[in-house]
């Protein structure tokens, strides 16, 4: 590929994560085809299958980037302060890029039906998060360092407590302070 190739292909790709996405929040991954995704892209289905293996490798990579912006906001958010202070920064972060994101409900749902693939998506989803919260720990000289078995303990219990409130239609913005009081608890053991 060309260097004057490489930006339209990422361009290309963009407008199909976008299209798709605007798919899923609209029928649900379930309902959705590539044809749905590629004609709000405005691309056609060759190039989908340039970018894709199929509609689930779609799916998959609207995940990533999701992660990827959650992570990122999470490590925005903290900043040198009073331990307290970060845990509310960090939590306030991660629950706005959650709120935010408008297929959080479809990947709590349906990310599962994708089987392994989307088990083990989801599962690397955690360890990275349960990595930021040792890393974002460990770079703290008034805390003990956090193990990266108790970080993943406490990333996995955050998501079922989102994807419990989910279920029951609760905004997850209401979690913030248990989320907080969780991670405090934890951090202050």
């Amino acid at each position: 590929m060309s260097a004057a190739a490489a930006p339209a292909a990422r361009g290309h790709r963009d407008r199909l994560l976008a299209g798709m996405g605007e798919a899923v929040a609209e029928l649900g991954l379930q309902r959705t085809t590539v044809a749905d995704g590629v004609r709000r892209a405005r691309t056609s289905r060759r190039t989908f299958y340039e970018h894709f293996e199929d509609r689930d490798a779609c799916y998959l990579a609207l995940f990533d980037a999701a992660v990827d912006a959650q992570m990122a906001e999470v490590a925005a958010a903290v900043r040198p302060g009073a331990i307290g202070d970060q845990v509310d920064r960090a939590t306030a972060a991660w629950l706005e890029a959650l709120a935010g994101q408008p297929l959080s409900a479809s990947f709590v749902r349906e990310l599962p039906a994708l089987g392994e693939r989307g088990a083990a998506r989801q599962h690397e989803a955690l360890v990275r998060f349960a990595r930021l919260l040792v890393a974002l720990v460990g770079e703290r000289a008034d805390v003990a360092p956090l193990s990266e078995d108790l970080a993943l303990a406490v990333v996995a219990g955050l998501r079922e407590l989102v994807i419990t409130a989910v279920e029951r239609g609760r905004d997850v913005h209401e979690l913030r302070p248990v989320t907080a009081r969780l991670i405090r608890a934890v951090i202050a053991a």
